[in-house]
């Protein structure tokens, strides 16, 4: 890495225990996300701020956790710096309501350290969500990639190929036959330049309540890409995911032993830990556990020549 040093720093104390890696992966889409990724130890997460494109990197340091900022969003980012680690998450009643599942119980005790990020920004993680919406992981993470090169620009900061994510009247704008090449089809290039055209809008909500409605009056937009979004944005502990592909199963099996279960199923067994049942997800996604897997896998297509 080649670069000037940060525009501004903090220093943060996080709690005893406290996990950098598995607290803020969840901001990025992989290993080589263009926004957000570790290099040497450091986690990168670069963004648009009111002031313009900021870096945020943040560090190990004996207990302590440093925070740097780059760019003009520097000053933006390190404000933000210990929600963005999750160092503003409250785990208040958590332990109690994980006491009545043994798995749940298990899993809180060995994950402790774990936090949910609160970015603050609804945008830049409806951009990811929209493109993964019923397609695999490899077409998504295409997608996204090529879209955020194509639209956003070089972040600040030391670390080449890290990207800020674009603005979003420029989506907005573009004509939904631009995506083809990314392998994105009209219906979901559509969706994003409507959400892009409403993201000024979408920005100034309060809550994960007012966000939700906000989205899912949007055309293309339902609960299980409302939950990806206000899960990151506002580190809402309790936004599940319904009409995921794999979630259902997954705590039917974690939680019943049952090897399906359908997003009515995932509810009933999660409503016991209602406030964090979003946290369990993460929990049992965290420990790797899965339901026995049956059937071919989806299929990749391309959307490019079309």
């Amino acid at each position: 890495m080649t670069g000037t040093g940060p525009t501004a720093s903090r220093v943060l104390r996080p709690p005893a225990g406290y996990h950098l890696a598995g607290s803020v992966q969840s901001l990025a889409m992989g290993a080589h996300d263009p926004c957000a990724r570790f290099v040497d130890g450091t986690f990168w997460w670069a963004t648009r701020t009111p002031a313009g494109p900021g870096t945020l990197a943040l560090r190990r340091r004996a207990d302590e956790l440093v925070a740097d900022g780059y760019g003009p969003g520097a000053d933006w980012v390190l404000d933000r710096a210990d929600a963005v680690a999750g160092l503003r998450d409250d785990l208040t009643g958590f332990d109690g309501l994980a006491a009545g599942h043994p798995v749940v119980d298990r899993l809180a005790r060995a994950h402790r350290g774990l936090r949910l990020p609160a970015t603050g920004q609804i945008f830049p993680r409806l951009l990811r969500a929209i493109l993964e919406q019923k397609v695999t992981g490899k077409e998504a993470f295409r997608a996204y990639a090529a879209t955020v090169r194509h639209f956003g620009e070089p972040a600040p900061g030391p670390v080449r190929g890290l990207w800020a994510p674009p603005e979003p009247a420029v989506i907005a704008a573009a004509p939904y036959w631009v995506f083809h090449p990314f392998g994105v089809e009209q219906r979901r290039a559509d969706t994003l330049r409507r959400a892009a055209a409403l993201a000024e809008r979408l920005e100034r909500c309060v809550d994960p309540a007012e966000a939700t409605r906000r989205l899912t009056a949007i055309v293309g937009i339902g609960p299980w890409t409302a939950a990806e979004v206000v899960r990151i944005a506002f580190g809402d502990p309790d936004a599940v995911s319904v009409g995921d592909y794999h979630i259902p199963n997954t705590v039917a099996w974690a939680l019943a032993g049952e090897v399906r279960g359908d997003d009515a199923r995932m509810l009933a067994l999660l409503e016991p830990f209602r406030g964090h049942r979003g946290r369990v997800c993460g929990l049992l996604a965290a420990d790797g556990l899965h339901a026995p897997r049956f059937g071919p896998r989806m299929p990749i297509r391309s959307f490019a020549r079309w």
